[in-house]
């Protein structure tokens, strides 16, 4: 995607004396306030557990460095991808997907839903305020466009009201590759800060999952005394570097078999170029299972996320049924707008311990019930 054929901003500005029209989006989402939330935002382990893990900020940082190599050795604009993989979770509410499952739930009981990727295109378009001139960032159409449609293809009669971002179409290659760059980030990073948290069955890992199971025979064969963590962090990096790798290879690949020239014939093309080969995606995918079946569902992890998850809806409840519970700005806001948006804006913008904090200044303690006690 070169720059001079982009679809521009909705507010026209002149260009920049010496930043490219991406390179300022990059600039922009970096300076925003929601990407600075980020940092206390979870990833998987919330920091009531322990600050060494990542966090949603730190994990953004990892498939900004993925996109950015990937895309560099497919030719692509590196500078769109990383903006696109810098602003690719900044809609995430409080307590990771956990707690988007519990607002979405919340807000379907009132004929709505939420979504991060949604979310997001309404932080960088309304929420954040930085700039006389418009509201939101201003960001190119293709950053914009890359927010909802990275990871997913949309009927355009569902959602008439994101037509303006050829829902029919297929979006550039540089946002194609978010959502396998984000997956192969978050897979190995996870196996990691699994292993730190003594959370995680060594041998069940290499039985389970054959591409770890290859490249830690490689490196204990090259290496048999080196310390076992050193062993295992060797193996993750060439598991990263065959899922990357492989990315590079199979978009190539099907880029050249399908002749496409153009991002315009990118966009009228009937499926995503991008992916990964089915061998590769297969491997993927049982380390997906793995770390959802063996570190996900750990009770360690689970009875803290639950417990926060019932902060969260607690404090939801309250906001919807108590008048003058929020900021003026927002209780201001809700006599326009429906308060159960108003409320789930809010604290989708919370970060973790901003969410905790409240839920103790209300309710006079710092966790919520069990939902067995």
């Amino acid at each position: 995607m070169h720059e001079e054929y982009s679809s521009g901003r909705r507010y026209r500005e002149p260009r920049h004396a010496y930043r490219t029209e991406y390179a300022r989006d990059r600039d922009r989402i970096i300076h925003a306030r929601a990407f600075r939330r980020l940092e206390a935002k979870t990833q998987v382990f919330t920091t009531r557990y322990s600050d060494h893990f990542r966090n949603r900020l730190t994990h953004t940082l990892e498939v900004t460095q993925i996109a950015r190599t990937v895309s560099a050795a497919l030719g692509l604009n590196s500078e769109l991808a990383e903006a696109l993989a810098l602003v690719h979770d900044i809609g995430h509410p409080p307590f990771g997907h956990a707690g988007e499952r519990k607002l979405n739930e919340l807000m379907q009981a009132h004929g709505g839903s939420f979504d991060h990727n949604l979310h997001a295109l309404r932080i960088v378009e309304q929420f954040e305020h930085r700039y006389l001139e418009f509201t939101g960032l201003n960001l190119t159409f293709e950053v914009r466009e890359g927010i909802i449609k990275h990871s997913r293809d949309y009927e355009p009669s569902d959602s008439p009201e994101l037509a303006e971002y050829l829902l029919d179409l297929r979006p550039p290659l540089e946002s194609q590759l978010i959502n396998w760059v984000d997956e192969i980030a978050y897979n190995t990073a996870d196996l990691d800060d699994a292993r730190e948290a003594e959370l995680l069955d060594f041998d069940l890992l290499r039985s389970e999952v054959p591409l770890f199971e290859q490249a830690y025979g490689q490196v204990d064969r090259a290496h048999p005394g080196a310390k076992e963590k050193l062993k295992f962090s060797e193996a993750l990096k060439d598991v990263l570097n065959v899922l990357a790798s492989d990315l590079i290879e199979t978009t190539a690949l099907r880029a050249n078999q399908s002749g496409v020239a153009s991002v315009e014939e990118i966009r009228l093309w009937p499926r995503r170029i991008a992916g990964m080969s089915p061998q590769i995606s297969d491997q993927n995918s049982r380390l997906k299972h793995f770390l959802a079946g063996n570190l996900y569902n750990n009770p360690v992890i689970t009875d803290d996320r639950d417990r926060s998850i019932q902060c969260l809806e607690n404090l939801f409840h309250l906001y919807l049924g108590k008048l003058d519970s929020m900021p003026p700005d927002h209780e201001q806001l809700a006599l326009s707008v429906p308060r159960h948006v108003v409320v789930c804006d809010y604290i989708a913008g919370m970060t973790d311990q901003f969410l905790l904090k409240q839920y103790r200044e209300h309710f006079g303690s710092s966790t919520a019930p069990s939902a067995a006690s």
